[in-house]
């Protein structure tokens, strides 16, 4: 069984988009909330924290109504052709509230934004898992992360070229470039995947899974359990990774020293690391399972921020840690999505890919305010001890998962073992 590498690409056009809008929104919301609307940062702190807030809700309910309707054209394709085109009318609207200096007009095409946004992030993630055998899952995830990254790389180059000096940049050209792109990669999805003649023939293909039940019955309590531990290492690990990642232009200038955007350094090297692990990673755990990989995936991340917490001043070694970190993190994100899906019953992918986001967007609420908390009040140097409590958390609670690994193929002969596109 081979995993159909040209569908999964177009598959992750849409992925590609979301990474692009959220690339955007990430760098340039903030800039506007303070620079037209010079709202202080606890006030823009709360307004960027909004989308988390509203992916808890949106996106295991949108994820849980895709699953339960079936139109022409597909289950996930309203969702995704709907909060496509919704987000694309709406984020016009900001470059122009920004223009006119209008917060009550932004700040209603940002929520608006917001709720097309999670009305089709989960059945779009969704899609992959609906379209590709269970045991290339991994495989497919590593392609969609690596679309993913091709979305964000696409939003830092627009930024770079159209985002203009001065104190009032025209911002229209970047948000139209974006919408285009969103436009442009879902068109392409449509038009390349009909998601259901193709979700017809997964139907009709045999697959053996011993640890899945069917879409009728409940969950077995032994899977749930594991369900609820897989979803709590999520939660867990994201407390840990988003901590320094939220913090640690603040810990490089504070503790190390670094100014001048030094700190970029680590992080581009992790980022990295993460492209190019991508694919390899998904090779790995069709080889050695998704729990294994993952495991070794957290270890290693443990490792580094323990090395990082004995560092009082930066040292190029730390770009090291960082290359290792985007691997580790490659290793986490690449299997944890397929593990959950894996467990959840066949008709419920979408719902279960909420509970997935929903678990890792909570733990991205809570943990600025809890990681900066210490900062504040303890000190700088409490960032990484922080993290490998959090990290080290996440491999008990992941070695309790007994169900959702992939199980790797028995090679007909020995040769086989040989063949790294299977």
């Amino acid at each position: 069984m081979k995993l159909n590498y040209k569908r999964t690409v177009l598959i992750g056009m849409a992925f590609l988009s979301i990474c692009a809008f959220w690339q955007m929104y990430d760098n340039i919301i903030p800039l506007i909330l303070k620079n037209t609307f010079h709202l202080g940062e606890t006030v823009t702190g709360a307004i960027m924290a909004a989308d988390n807030i509203l992916a808890l809700f949106l996106l295991p309910l949108f994820g849980s109504f895709s699953d339960r309707i079936d139109t022409p054209i597909g289950k996930r394709m309203p969702f995704i052709l709907t909060g496509t085109g919704c987000a694309f009318v709406f984020l016009l609207l900001l470059p122009l509230a920004d223009k006119q200096g209008s917060l009550l007009l932004f700040i209603i095409a940002l929520f608006l934004v917001l709720i097309s946004m999670g009305l089709y992030r989960s059945p779009a993630v969704a899609l992959m898992p609906d379209l590709t055998p269970k045991p290339l899952r991994s495989k497919g995830n590593a392609i969609i992360n690596l679309m993913g990254a091709v979305g964000g790389v696409y939003a830092l180059i627009m930024i770079s070229l159209l985002v203009g000096g001065g104190t009032t940049p025209d911002y229209f050209p970047l948000f139209l470039s974006i919408g285009l792109l969103m436009l442009i990669s879902v068109a392409v999805l449509y038009f390349t995947i009909p998601e259901k003649k193709l979700r017809t023939q997964m139907n009709t293909e045999k697959e053996t899974d011993l640890d899945k039940p069917s879409a009728t019955s409940n969950l077995p309590s032994e899977v749930k359990r594991s369900l609820f531990f897989i979803l709590l290492s999520v939660a867990l690990w994201y407390i840990a990774y988003n901590a320094v990642t939220t913090a640690f232009s603040r810990y490089a200038t504070h503790v190390w020293g670094l100014e001048n955007g030094g700190y970029a350094n680590c992080l581009m090297v992790a980022t990295v690391a993460a492209i190019i692990s991508y694919i390899p990673i998904g090779v790995l755990s069709s080889r050695i399972g998704r729990k294994r990989t993952i495991l070794i995936g957290v270890a290693l991340l443990t490792f580094c921020y323990l090395c990082a917490s004995f560092y009082t001043t930066y040292h190029g070694t730390m770009n090291l840690f960082f290359g290792i970190i985007g691997f580790a993190w490659a290793a986490i994100n690449v299997n944890s999505f397929p593990m959950v899906v894996e467990i959840s019953a066949s008709g419920d992918v979408g719902k279960y890919t909420g509970y997935y986001y929903t678990f890792s967007m909570a733990a991205q609420v809570i943990t600025p305010i809890l990681s900066g908390f210490l900062l504040e009040h303890v000190s700088y140097r409490t960032l990484f001890p922080y993290a490998v409590v959090f990290s080290i958390l996440a491999f008990c609670t992941m070695l309790m998962v007994k169900h959702g690994d992939s199980k790797p193929q028995q090679k007909a002969s020995i040769l086989e073992n040989f063949d790294v596109d299977d």
